[in-house]
C-alpha cells in the first residue's frame, strides 16, 4: 500500500478534503492521511511515499524533516530543497531567461544591520547607495516588499522617493526588493499542478478579500494561451509541483509579478467552490500518480536548467 501524507498548520478545508478526495478514488493501491511525527531519528525510514508540504516555511522542524524523508526516499511537493533556496529576485531572473516577461526589479541591502553584525560587516557596501539611479530604472509606483516573503506581508506600494525613504525606515533588517508597477488592464492568479495542469483564474487583488475571484475579463485566447504556457514554463524551471502564478496584463503583455508561492491560499472560502474543486481533485491526482510512479525527488538545482535554457535560446 502506497502512503500519502498531508503535512498542514492552520488550514481547515483544504488538507481534509484532499486525504478524502484521496482516499475516495478507490485506488486499493493508495491511501492518504494526516502526517504524524515526533523527534526525528538520523536512521528512521519515514513511512510515507509522498508528503505534501503546506506548513515547512514556518516551521523549521518541518522543513529538515522533510529533507530527510526525501534523501530517505519521499518524494515530497514542494522540493524542500529548493525551497530553502528560492527567493523572489533569484526567481525573477530565471524566469526571465525562461523566456517570461517580469517587472524591472533591485535587490536593496536591509536597512538596519542584520542580526549580529555590525558596521564593519558591511565594509563591501557601497554607501550611499545611488538611489537615483534605482528609482530611474524602477520608476514610480512601485512596490517594495521582501526578497523571500508571502502572504502580502510587509509589502510596500509607492509612488515617490519620499514614500519610498518612509517605507524603508520600517523594513528593519528585512532583505527588500523594488519592483516595477504594472498598471494593468486585467490580472490574473494561476494554479500550476505537477507542471502539467494549470487553471487560470481571473483575479482582483484590490478588491476586498471576498470579491476577489469575482471577476471577469475579456482577454482574447491568445493572451490566456500565453498566461497557461507561462505557468508551465516557470514551475518546469523552478522545479515546483504546486505553486500560483500572478500576472498583471499591460499593453497585452502578462507579466508575471508574484510566483513564489509553494504552500498558495486552496481555502474553500477563499478561492471559491469552484477553484477549490479544480484544485482539490488536481493535486490529489498528482499526487496518486507519484506515489504508484514511485518518484524519487530531484535533489538538483533548477537554475542550471534556466542556465542551460538561456544557452539554447541564444544559440
Amino acid at each position: 500500500m502506497k502512503k500519502i501524507g498531508v503535512l498542514f498548520g492552520m488550514e481547515n478545508t483544504f488538507p481534509g478534503a484532499l486525504v478524502d478526495r484521496i482516499n475516495a478514488f478507490g485506488n486499493a493501491e493508495v491511501e492518504a492521511e494526516f502526517v504524524q511525527t515526533g523527534a526525528i531519528f538520523d536512521t528512521e525510514l519515514k513511512p510515507y511515499h509522498v508528503i505534501i508540504d503546506r506548513i515547512s516555511h514556518e516551521i523549521p522542524f518541518y522543513r529538515s524533516m522533510l529533507k530527510h524523508a526525501a534523501l530517505q526516499g519521499s518524494y515530497v511537493i514542494n522540493n524542500p530543497f529548493w525551497w530553502s533556496t528560492d527567493d523572489k529576485f533569484i526567481d525573477n531572473l530565471i524566469a526571465e531567461k525562461a523566456g517570461v516577461a517580469v517587472p524591472k526589479t533591485v535587490l536593496l541591502p536591509s536597512k538596519e544591520h542584520p542580526p549580529n553584525t555590525e558596521a564593519t560587516s558591511m565594509r563591501n557596501m557601497i554607501y550611499p547607495l545611488d538611489w537615483d539611479e534605482v528609482f530611474e530604472y524602477v520608476g514610480f509606483p512601485c512596490f517594495m516588499k521582501p526578497y523571500d516573503g508571502g502572504g502580502w506581508k510587509n509589502v510596500y506600494k509607492l509612488y515617490s522617493p519620499d514614500d519610498f525613504f518612509r517605507a524603508y525606515d520600517e523594513t528593519g533588517t528585512l532583505c527588500m526588493i523594488l519592483q516595477e508597477g504594472i498598471e494593468y488592464s486585467s490580472y490574473y492568479r494561476c494554479y500550476g499542478i505537477g507542471r502539467r495542469d494549470v487553471r487560470i483564474m481571473p483575479y482582483a487583488p484590490h478588491y476586498p478579500y471576498e470579491r476577489r475571484y469575482k471577476v471577469e475579463y475579456e482577454d482574447n485566447p491568445e493572451l490566456l494561451e500565453r498566461i497557461h504556457r507561462d505557468v508551465l514554463a516557470i514551475n518546469q524551471t523552478l522545479g515546483y509541483d504546486l505553486n500560483t502564478v500572478e500576472f498583471a496584463v499591460r499593453d497585452g503583455v502578462p507579466y508575471a509579478i508574484d510566483f513564489m508561492n509553494p504552500a498558495p491560499d486552496c481555502d474553500y472560502h477563499s478561492v471559491t467552490p469552484v477553484n477549490f474543486e479544480w484544485v482539490v481533485d488536481a493535486v490529489a491526482r498528482f499526487a496518486m500518480d507519484c506515489a504508484l510512479e514511485n518518484r524519487k525527488l530531484f535533489m538538483g538545482n533548477p537554475l542550471h536548467d534556466a542556465l542551460a535554457l538561456d544557452v539554447k535560446i541564444r544559440s
